[in-house]
């Protein structure tokens, strides 16, 4: 057996570790959302808090959360003071996480006596308080009102659960069952990747675990910062603005050796609205949108941040402080991946923007249920291609995306009318803008709904002449047939047994003049209906 292939044995025995923890939770959990949806993301890391691999539904966003958090619960629970069978539990914002209701639940792997690996697992629970059930409080100012905050806190032992943290958790949500049963599918995860990480230690050795990591870890790198030398060396600038005017400013900088400085200084500040985001997630979508730039084929572990440095002003939109609110973070990220896009692209040739992921959670009134989703906008289109219909600036996770019809209506009182792309959303140009996206949702009992969108009172922009992509919203449709819009921030919006929730999502800009767009092009927008 020769090296090369000893290492891409032990690359796959990670890997699949960390699939089989994302596959445990997704059966073992009791949301609609995870189990329709298969949003689970799982992770094995180094007790320096390296990513050394992850499922492959887990995000960029959830990667760099879990790389963020873990020495955060170091700082909190240091290595001496650990036993085999523990396991932590966080969602800080301030801390690496993501937003009150994204656990990240943590097991250290010991090796001679000391925690030498961490497995990790997250996921987007039901419930945990706050002004909105599912953790969708589009109109909090603070991060009070977004859910209940924990910091590293001990979850479990050898001995089992931590009671008294359990009832408390589960006393502050709508959903304590499925809270409950979420936290433990997640603990469940981490567990097993903990034991096939042990399989592998004692299949390796310890110390041949360590070389292979480091030597998976620096190829990585070495890799991504061939790729990064090819950009042009010096300093170029982008910026975007959210739906509220509020401007992401970035200016990134190339070595033309291999490293990238990206930072975001000019940035407007952190406002008490759930616009900000937290760093982690920032980070998340700083490597999104360099990746874009790299061989696609790269794994994504602790070797693609390294020659990533990043700069996030404290108490700006892209690293909100205490107590500002951070759980609205799409817009955000997804405005400062497209400022990079702009910085990283030479003048006419970059990308339009696209439409972006559109939240929103349905629950009952009279009793408790939730359903939560997000529709995608479509694509900007690029200088050589037309943009990709329904994926837009995507950085959010899961192996399905959007559940499926069938098991959402089997589970919950809702019917799903219609799922659809809408004709002539993407933006003109001489390649056009992908199509966004069009839902249907009739309640068959009452309910209220709760909306997070951006990118709909400012649609995305086209380029180069390109016409930008036509805006979307949320609309209520009443029994008559008559529509009405929805707020596009908004909680506790009540739609009565009979009315309908209408979900559109923006099309992409289009790219170039549109008179550049040939002949045979035009008869298949036509055909395909990508003409209104």
């Amino acid at each position: 057996m020769t090296d090369d292939l000893t290492a891409e044995i032990l690359r796959n025995a990670l890997c699949v570790a960390a699939e089989e923890a994302s596959i445990v939770v997704v059966r073992s959990a009791y949301s609609t959302f995870i189990v329709e949806g298969a949003d689970a993301a799982a992770a094995i890391l180094d007790a320096r808090g390296r990513l050394v691999a992850h499922s492959l539904s887990t995000a960029l966003i959830q990667c760099a959360s879990l790389r963020s958090a873990l020495p955060y619960v170091l700082k909190a629970h240091p290595a001496e003071t650990m036993a085999p069978g523990d396991v932590f539990v966080l969602n800080d914002v301030y801390q690496g996480g993501i937003h009150a209701n994204d656990l990240l639940v943590f097991r250290p792997v010991f090796v001679d006596g000391a925690p030498a690996y961490f497995t990790g697992t997250l996921i987007h629970v039901a419930d945990l308080s706050g002004l909105s059930a599912g953790g969708m409080a589009s109109d909090a100012t603070d991060v009070y009102l977004e859910g209940l905050q924990l910091p590293p806190v001990r979850i479990a032992t050898a001995d089992g659960l931590v009671d008294d943290l359990v009832r408390v958790l589960a006393a502050n949500s709508r959903t304590p069952d499925k809270l409950v049963g979420d936290l433990r599918a997640l603990i469940a995860g981490a567990n097993v990747a903990a034991r096939r990480l042990e399989e592998i230690i004692e299949t390796h050795t310890p110390d041949g675990l360590a070389r292979g990591v480091a030597d998976y870890l620096a190829h990585t790198e070495r890799r991504m910062r061939e790729g990064l030398a090819a950009l042009p060396a010096g300093t170029t600038h982008g910026e975007y603005r959210l739906d509220d005017g509020h401007r992401i400013q970035v200016a990134v900088t190339a070595d033309g050796r291999g490293g990238v400085e990206v930072d975001f200084t000019g940035t407007d500040e952190q406002v008490p609205l759930p616009v900000n985001s937290g760093f982690s997630q920032t980070h998340g979508g700083v490597m999104y949108a360099i990746r874009c730039f790299v061989d696609p084929a790269l794994p994504m572990n602790e070797g693609c941040f390294a020659p990533v440095k990043v700069t996030m002003p404290l108490g700006s939109l892209v690293h909100c402080t205490r107590p500002f609110p951070g759980g609205g973070r799409f817009g955000a990220v997804a405005a400062a991946e497209e400022a990079i896009f702009a910085a990283l692209s030479e003048a006419g040739s970059g990308p339009a923007a696209s439409g972006i992921l559109q939240a929103f959670s349905i629950s009952g009134v009279t009793r408790p249920w939730l359903h939560m989703s997000f529709d995608l906008g479509g694509a900007g289109a690029r200088a050589d291609h037309d943009g990709a219909d329904a994926t837009g600036a995507l950085f959010g996770g899961g192996r399905n995306i959007v559940p499926q019809a069938e098991p959402i209506e089997a589970r919950l009182p809702v019917r799903v009318e219609r799922v659809e792309l809408v004709p002539g959303s993407g933006g003109a140009g001489r390649h056009r803008g992908g199509r966004g996206t069009r839902t249907v949702i009739r309640m068959l009992e009452d309910a209220r709904v709760d909306t997070r969108g951006d990118r709909l009172l400012r649609p995305p922009p086209g380029a180069a002449g390109g016409e930008p992509g036509r805006p979307g919203g949320y609309y209520r449709e009443r029994a008559d047939g008559t529509r009405e819009p929805l707020g596009t921030k908004a909680t506790r919006q009540p739609l009565a047994a009979g009315e309908a929730l209408i979900v559109e999502t923006s099309g992409g800009g289009g790219h170039g003049d549109p008179a550049g767009r040939g002949p045979e092009a035009v008869r298949r927008d036509a055909a395909e209906g990508r003409t209104a």
